[in-house]
């Protein structure tokens, strides 16, 4: 709660013109106080008591906290395990992945204790409160089932956990301070196809404003019409209040006022404002370029509300033969899948942790994010705008038709509308989106009712957000053309399926297809199998699969299918990746082996270390960098003599190999098959230990780039990497620090398990590790683990004062690593 204070000043002391100065400086700073109390937002992270278990007497201000548990929000309660076969065990035959016979799951859903009841309680003032004001709660993602006490009595329910959504909670504020807060949570079994993750994961906000003022997400921003010298912004503002005035002042990124408009014209509850930006400045993923709208709301002279909206100006057309153009140029979707949580945290949301994955991605030379299957958190697209990614919105997994017993049918009828509009309104000024999922391969896809439900939602969508299209992951594509489901659709997208684009391009009256969901491509990070040959479903004793990248599932293909579509057909507008990452859950094609608790479908690994195909992408994705990657290791005891192929992954068309400096040939990428187009491949390759050297030719056969990989020793010393070495001194920054080990020459281990532990003195704590094994129970919160193909990630979290962090890697018989960090208040 500000405060003022005042100093009296005796009338001899200072002179007519002072007393005047100090008069006006009261005033000033009066008005000043005034205006800044307009609106308050209060982001309630500490404090938090949390306990799970089912109150049977429901929720009482009375109850004793004491002993429960102490968090910070954003929290996820079942991250820290312990890992258990016997949770949300399902004997299930799963229908999506081709399944007509019903085996033990163990793992579908990461094995993690996420299922129960949960409470949270805490209590927050209300700065300035009294009868001019409105206080809103605003959750942004709370799993699941949320109930909302305040001050001992009920404000409201919502049901979907991954929903943001907001109550009016003003009747029940008793006063300024000590407004106790309490939320339950309910977590069902048989609720997820992957790991939801459990708690108050998303931020909880309080916001205080006047009862004249800017409504929530009320302010719609697009820009309808560009040229080179001059946008249209358009600016719809609801509010809430009589006689007021609107004016709205646009920035430049470097905060320099660039257009202002004032009106006192409103139709209903809503200003609308078409202001002139003279040689706009256009966002794209090369430019990401945000401009900012402040709305101030006036009752007279007085200011009475005041928000300030990022946006972007762009132009985005979907066209048929053509595809998608973005300020007038064509672009391709070069996209990923992302499921919700961030590995060895959770589901709790972290913007440091989801930077890290945006410039992974980044470096991979990806332009696009699809959220699945639900609603992207806030930061994440607020990241997504910062950094350039295109991005598609998805709202559900299923629609009226179950895929798990008790999943979002149980609400489809009653609640998908207001999901839907709390979707787009909280998100709709984002440029980064440039579509909208209304769903992922839902069971509704056959027949008529199917089609009509498809129709209802996209209205919906049209609806709230007429600038955006809308498409649905199909995977039923035969059914959808036989329905009209999916000829109804603004963009249809089609989940693998690469044997049917043709026909559901003929099919389909719109001239265009997405690659909504590809590849499926199953691997382990740094394990390689033999023979190397193409496979589905393959499976192997260690519960691992191949990353020569050749693995796939029933129902999905290798990577280099959907290349061949993205190049030679103009009318696929792009393809998101299953997946950019790893996730917890779906643990396929192990879905009924224990141990097994998490994916093996990403580009890059749990703890977010690359695999072998993040070069593949790279080498296409990323022309602007030189790819240069080789596969496998080079560390075959046992072996010797015995063929092992050896892969390279470069944006260069030809290379040559050398086995301890003898040639084993030139090979050059050709159009015999998909993989032979974009791999260099050496089949025929016999292990001996020592070093293999790839050299690079470009297309005149001159050498232009090498790379080797030698056979390594022992392992002898650990390295440390860290991805930052300074963060935010704010108590939830992070840095992910990579770990390795060497031999005594300094090459990596390549095979190297060793058990590691950590420690960390200063100004921060040790958060997590990872080491990317989708068979590890080794618990995420605790400072020990072994190294997985010689690599693993340590995440440091800062503390909440400035000062230097020491980081301690040690493990029996390694030379012991340090790294040092500073905290600090990068903000200031």
């Amino acid at each position: 709660m500000r405060t003022v204070t005042l100093k009296f000043i005796k009338k001899t002391d200072v002179s007519f013109k002072q007393r005047a100065a100090i008069l006006f400086s009261f005033i000033f700073t009066l008005t000043a106080f005034a205006q800044q109390s307009n609106r308050e937002v209060l982001t309630l992270e500490k404090n938090w008591r949390f306990h799970k278990g089912d109150l049977s007497n429901g929720f009482s201000t009375t109850f004793n906290d004491s002993k429960w548990e102490k968090v910070t929000v954003p929290h996820d309660w079942a991250i820290k395990g312990p890992f258990d076969k016997n949770i949300d065990k399902q004997n299930i035959a799963i229908v999506q992945n081709g399944e007509d016979v019903a085996t033990e799951k163990t793992g579908r859903t990461g094995a993690l204790p996420y299922i129960g009841v949960g409470w949270y309680r805490n209590e927050f003032a209300v700065p300035n409160f009294n009868s001019d004001k409105k206080v809103l709660l605003l959750f942004e993602g709370a799993m699941s089932e949320p109930e909302v006490f305040i001050n001992g009595k009920k404000v409201g329910s919502w049901n979907y956990g991954y929903s943001y959504f907001y109550f009016d909670v003003t009747p029940y504020i008793l006063g300024t301070t000590k407004n106790k807060i309490a939320v339950k949570l309910t977590n069902r079994e048989l609720s997820s196809r992957w790991y939801p993750g459990a708690g108050l994961y998303r931020n909880v906000r309080v916001i205080i404003k006047n009862n004249e003022s800017i409504d929530q997400w009320g302010t719609f921003i697009t820009t309808p019409t560009i040229t080179t010298e001059l946008a249209k912004v358009n600016i719809k503002t609801k509010v809430s209040g009589a006689n007021l005035r609107l004016r709205t002042t646009i920035k430049d990124a470097s905060g320099k006022t660039v257009a202002v408009d004032s009106t006192t014209a409103i139709y209903g509850n809503e200003f609308e404002q078409n202001i002139a930006v003279k040689n706009p400045n256009l966002w794209s993923p090369e430019k990401p370029y945000l401009y900012s709208s402040v709305a101030q709301l006036y009752a007279g002279s007085i200011l009475k509300d005041e928000i300030v909206t990022k946006f972007g100006i762009r132009k985005i057309k979907y066209e048929a033969n053509k595809g998608l153009s973005l300020n007038d140029s064509i672009i391709k979707f070069k996209g990923v899948c992302l499921h919700h949580d961030l590995g060895p945290i959770g589901t709790a949301v972290n913007k440091a942790a989801l930077r890290r994955q945006l410039t992974i991605l980044k470096d991979m030379g990806a332009n696009a994010i699809r959220s699945s299957h639900n609603m992207p958190s806030l930061e994440q697209l607020e990241l997504c705008d910062e950094m350039g990614f295109l991005f598609l919105a998805e709202s559900f997994d299923e629609w009226a038709k179950p895929k798990v017993e008790n999943g979002y049918h149980l609400y489809f009828e009653t609640d998908a509308e207001k999901d839907i509009v709390n979707l787009v309104h909280a998100t709709r000024n984002h440029p980064s989106i440039v579509m909208w999922s209304s769903g992922n391969e839902v069971p509704d896809q056959w027949g008529a009712e199917g089609a009509k439900r498809a129709k209802w939602l996209q209205d919906i969508f049209h609806r709230e957000d007429p600038t955006r299209p809308v498409t649905v992951g199909m995977d039923q594509v035969k059914a959808t053309i036989a329905s009209g489901f999916g000829a109804l659709l603004d963009i249809p997208g089609l989940n693998y399926r690469v044997n049917l684009y043709e026909e559901a391009f003929k099919a389909f009256p719109q001239g265009l297809i997405l690659g909504s969901e590809t590849a499926s491509t199953v691997s382990s990070r740094g394990i390689y199998k033999f023979p190397v040959v193409e496979a589905k479903m393959k499976k192997y004793d260690d519960f691992q699969s191949s990353s020569y990248d050749l693995e796939a599932c029933s129902w999905s293909n290798i990577p280099d299918e959907d290349f061949v579509l993205q190049d030679d057909k103009p009318w696929v507008i792009g393809e998101f990746v299953w997946t950019g990452f790893d996730y917890l859950g779906e643990p396929t094609p192990y879905d009924d082996n224990w141990p097994s608790r998490s994916s093996y479908f990403g580009i890059n690994d749990l703890a977010g270390l690359p695999k072998d195909r993040f070069y593949l992408y790279r080498s296409r994705w990323n022309t602007k960098k030189e790819t240069l990657h080789m596969l496998p290791h080079w560390n075959w005891e046992g072996r010797e003599g015995e063929v092992t192929p050896v892969f390279v992954y470069t944006n260069y068309n030809s290379a040559e190999l050398f086995v301890n400096g003898k040639s084993m040939g030139i090979q050059k990428k050709n159009n015999s098959s998909p993989t032979n187009r974009y791999r260099l491949m050496w089949m025929d390759v016999k292990y001996e230990p020592g070093i293999i050297k790839v050299v690079a030719l470009d297309d005149n056969g001159k050498v232009v780039a090498e790379k080797e990989t030698r056979t390594a020793g022992k392992p002898y010393k650990l390295i440390v990497e860290a991805d930052r070495t300074k963060l935010d001194a704010d108590g939830k920054d992070l840095s992910f620090v990579t770990v390795s080990v060497v031999d005594k020459n300094g090459i990596p281990c390549p095979t190297a398990t060793n058990q590691l532990q950590f420690k960390i003195k200063g100004a921060g704590d040790f958060r997590a590790v990872s080491n990317g094994d989708a068979t590890s129970l080794e618990l995420f919160h605790l400072p020990t683990m072994k190294l997985f193909s010689g690599k693993l990630v340590v995440l440091v979290q800062s503390a909440s004062e400035a000062g230097e962090i020491e980081l301690m890697v040690s493990g029996k018989g390694l030379q012991t690593a340090k790294l040092k960090l500073i905290t600090q208040n990068l903000k200031e």
